[in-house]
């Protein structure tokens, strides 16, 4: 009962990055968000993995450094700097419902890269999941998909969603503990982000009593304790159960924007059931066994 309860707030925290994200890139900035949020995550995961995993570091860097360092740039670096961009562009609704496409995006990409089995009802799944993400980028007129202009933050979504995919393989093959793995996975996209910051001057005095509010939110809630409770949850209900909640981002981003005043329209209502149905298909697999798990927001 705890696992469950965890892994539901892990993922509703996740959905309030989405929301809370969205207005702290005007003041930040993708860059200075991204590097804020895992400098303080960081700080934390440090000496958490080193208390619950009790790792070796030096060893574990010096075997481990290229994948973990391709892990950073992929899932630290990558990821954020496309989603906070995204948001510039795009609703969080929009972008929680097209990134409800990742676990269909890594079931396939996992089939081709990994070879791990994938049956015509994960084929039909995530077929059905790209047409609703469609639905939603065409505003419902999927006929029109080769002819019309895209919302630039919808499609750095989908660009995401590859990026996701392809780190989270990597985790899957790295015989490293989570939280080790991820905390040192950060030390390198640290170390490659820092000397950016040069050149992406501190918005200090843009930064509003609200957005050092959202700041802190961010850096507390999906950064450090989603995580935390992501991985407690996976280590006594495994990864393919853990998987299914993934899904509860769309629909919590759903109810902040609701509860925030904002509009849902019917098309994103529909469009996002549609992902969310794919997904269950596209992930309705024979159980393959996984060496890591990965974090989605």
């Amino acid at each position: 009962m705890r696992e469950k309860l965890f892994l539901v707030l892990a993922n509703l925290f996740w959905a309030g990055n989405y929301v809370i994200g969205k207005s702290i890139i005007a003041e930040t900035g993708p860059f200075w968000l991204t590097l804020i949020r895992w400098c303080a995550a960081f700080i934390v995961l440090a000496p958490v993995s080193y208390w619950l995993e009790r790792p070796r570091y030096q060893d574990i860097i010096k075997q481990y450094w290229l994948p973990l360092a391709a892990a950073g740039i992929l899932g630290v670096i990558g990821y954020n700097l496309l989603l906070y961009d995204a948001l510039a562009y795009t609703s969080p609704m929009n972008a929680a419902i097209v990134n409800s496409l990742n676990p269909a995006i890594i079931v396939v990409l996992s089939y081709a890269l990994l070879r791990e089995r994938l049956s015509k009802t994960n084929i039909a799944g995530f077929l059905l999941s790209l047409a609703g993400v469609l639905f939603i980028l065409t505003d419902g007129h999927i006929a029109h998909v080769f002819r019309m202009n895209y919302n630039r933050g919808d499609l750095m979504m989908l660009a995401a969603g590859v990026v996701w995919a392809l780190y989270s393989i990597i985790g899957k093959k790295l015989p490293v503990p989570p939280i080790t793995a991820t905390t040192c996975s950060v030390f390198f996209s640290l170390l490659l982000l820092w000397p950016f910051a040069f050149f992406y001057p501190f918005p200090a005095d843009h930064i509003s009593a609200a957005g050092l509010a959202g700041l802190v939110y961010i850096c507390l809630f999906p950064s450090i304790l989603s995580f935390l409770f992501w991985n407690i949850s996976v280590q006594k209900v495994g990864p393919s159960h853990a998987g299914v909640y993934l899904n509860l981002i769309a629909v919590f981003t759903a109810v902040i924007t609701f509860l925030l005043g904002g509009a849902l329209s019917v098309l994103q209502l529909a469009g996002g059931a549609i992902v969310l149905f794919g997904v269950y298909l596209a992930t309705k697999a024979p159980k393959v066994k996984t060496e890591q798990v990965d974090i989605a927001g």
